[in-house]
């Protein structure tokens, strides 16, 4: 047999190459016709699970417009707050929109399009809680801390804030230690509390604190810019044509959250 020819080694070579460049393209949502979408199944007004199985909430209407905006259908699959990062590492859902936060260390691991909500930390009390018109009139009183959920790291970063935190899985937790006096407070994203307070059907209200700013991002994996993109360009057309003012009025009219401006779509985060 005679040896191999220089000529077939290096074909052999860059055949080798291009294969292993065509393998090494990353997945994108672009390739699918179906997402699979993380949602909370615990936030009335954003994401909620019925009694039927079926979901309802802000998240849930835009997840389903920006799906048909670009051609696909969704599925959804409940995350609590502690399992929406690790849904998305371990493929079990295509993209987040779960109340997922824009944050630094949460960009390390994942990527985000968005964000398609700007919304301000809160803090939901008792209405009768006597003597309590702003913050620090909580200084050192029982706030309820969701497992996975950040807000309690900023509050407590608040200049001379002091906070005893009393874990939960979630929000229902949270709402039957608020009636049982278990704590005194919660705090998280504003339309989250406002949906907890308007399903309560009054005894809690809002102090329109604004802690911080909060941008709700789509969480999705690493690597898909092209993805990225595309959600970004359905959050465009989400504001632009009116769809996203109509979707804080259905969700939160009479919480004080629908009369807040939509003046501008939010200013989106790099896609990498």
């Amino acid at each position: 047999m005679r040896p191999p020819t220089l000529i077939a080694l290096l074909a052999a070579l860059i055949g080798t190459l291009l294969s292993a460049c065509g393998s090494s393209r990353g997945e994108s949502l672009l390739d699918k016709k179906t997402w699979v979408v993380g949602v909370r199944p615990d936030l009335p007004g954003l994401g909620l699970r019925r009694p039927d199985g079926t979901f309802e909430g802000f998240d849930i209407d835009v997840a389903r417009h920006i799906a048909r905006d670009l051609g696909r259908t969704v599925a959804f699959v409940p995350v609590l707050a502690a399992d929406r990062i690790p849904a998305l590492e371990a493929k079990k859902a295509d993209l987040v929109l779960a109340t997922l936060s824009v944050t630094p260390e949460r960009k390390t691991r994942i990527a985000f399009a968005g964000p398609y909500l700007t919304s301000y930390q809160d803090v939901l009390v008792r209405a009768g809680m006597p003597g309590v018109t702003g913050l620090r009139d909580l200084k050192g009183r029982r706030f309820c801390a969701v497992e996975g959920a950040d807000p309690a790291t900023r509050l407590l970063a608040v200049r001379g804030m002091t906070a005893t935190l009393v874990p939960a899985q979630d929000y229902d937790r949270c709402m039957a230690l608020m009636r049982s006096n278990g704590v005194d407070a919660i705090t998280t994203n504003d339309v989250i509390l406002a949906g907890l307070a308007k399903r309560a059907g009054g005894g809690m209200r809002l102090l329109g604190a604004q802690i911080a700013e909060q941008n709700s991002g789509i969480g999705i994996r690493r690597g898909d810019p092209d993805g990225c993109e595309a959600l970004n360009g359905a959050i465009t057309r989400m504001y632009q044509d009116g769809t996203a003012a109509k979707l804080l009025r259905k969700w939160f009219g009479g919480t004080g959250l629908d009369r807040r401006p939509i003046i501008e779509v939010p200013q989106f985060e790099g896609c990498l």
